[in-house]
């Protein structure tokens, strides 16, 4: 507690609004009911982390059934993302418990797919649109393979 808190002078015209709000927000406790922009994010790949996982899964079975003749390189590279995929899940899952933040039903409107999702005992629910489903699982998936590429010319650079 600073020496500030409980000074009346403090309540007065004489604060700018911005000063005040910077301080209640040093000052709130870490508890606060309202879901920040990063938690919003951790529930939005919680929900895309899993249709990622069917989908890499769907990509290494076709694969295997495959003809080509690089299927194997391309199999242990699905393996590898899926491998990430699943840590990511878990991470998520783990981070979600923590803050409190649990994340319930699906519901289809119209175009949009909302899951109602409960934060430190305030209700709410996050949609998205299947399009934007799409996209973005598209940017996640886009993230891994450019992870692996890194991986991959690391290593080369180390075995010269």
């Amino acid at each position: 507690m600073s020496k500030l808190d409980g000074n009346e002078r403090w309540k007065s015209k004489m604060l700018l609004t911005e000063h005040v709000e910077q301080y209640e927000q040093q000052h709130t406790p870490h508890g606060s009911k309202i879901i920040t922009p990063e938690e919003r994010t951790m529930i939005r790949d919680y929900i895309l982390l899993p249709h990622m996982e069917k989908m890499v899964q769907k990509s290494i079975a076709d694969a295997e059934y495959s003809t080509n003749i690089l299927k194997r390189l391309y199999i242990l590279a699905s393996q590898k993302i899926l491998e990430q995929i699943m840590q990511d899940m878990y991470r998520i899952r783990r981070e979600l418990k923590q803050r409190n933040i649990k994340i319930l039903t699906e519901e289809q409107s119209d175009l949009v797919i909302y899951h109602r999702y409960y934060c430190r005992g305030y209700e709410d629910q996050f949609g998205m649109t299947r399009d934007v489903m799409r996209a973005e699982i598209s940017v996640q998936l886009t993230k891994y393979m450019s992870e692996l590429a890194r991986l991959l010319k690391d290593y080369t650079k180390e075995a010269k």
